[in-house]
């Protein structure tokens, strides 16, 4: 499941994000979403989050258990 709808994203769920230093590597770095930080439903390059570590970026995969 990808992180371009804001409906599937939810706090407390896990999530793949890639952080903007990362985003020529495409290192991913996965958490636990604190807050949603994008407004708009859709974005095409994912929707941005900040984890319950502090880090800020865009979602690129859902973890699904």
């Amino acid at each position: 499941m990808n992180g371009q709808n804001r409906e599937n994203i939810q706090k407390g769920l896990e999530v793949d994000i890639i952080l903007k230093k990362d985003q020529k590597t495409e290192k991913l770095t996965r958490g636990i979403v604190k807050t949603i930080l994008t407004n708009s439903k859709f974005h095409p390059h994912g929707i941005k989050v900040m984890l319950e570590n502090g880090s800020v970026g865009r979602v690129q995969n859902i973890v699904i258990k």
